[in-house]
């Protein structure tokens, strides 16, 4: 199988935008602060779905068509104990 490398994926990426798995399921991106126990998380970007590619390839290429994302309109604030686990991936991760 030919590794599609795309520009978001997570090669070279220092910006400070995470992939964060949440409890019960949720699944979001965006420009991280941590603050107080709490994960800020600017141009944010909901992860809906993914099918046939597996989670590595949703976070190697966010827009495939095999994935559906919802860009937020407003920050999303989660408590640090929800997190299960982040990536971090590149400053335009998931946006077009």
């Amino acid at each position: 199988m030919k590794n599609e490398k795309s520009k978001n994926s997570v090669s070279n990426s220092n910006s400070g935008r995470i992939v964060v798995v949440v409890d019960r399921g949720w699944i979001f991106a965006g420009d991280a602060t941590r603050k107080n126990g709490r994960i800020l998380l600017n141009r944010a970007v909901n992860v809906v779905s993914w099918r046939s590619i597996g989670f590595d390839g949703m976070i190697e290429n966010p827009l495939r068509n095999s994935v559906t994302l919802k860009v937020l309109n407003n920050p999303v604030d989660i408590p640090e104990t929800s997190e299960i686990f982040s990536i971090p991936v590149e400053k335009n991760w998931g946006l077009e």
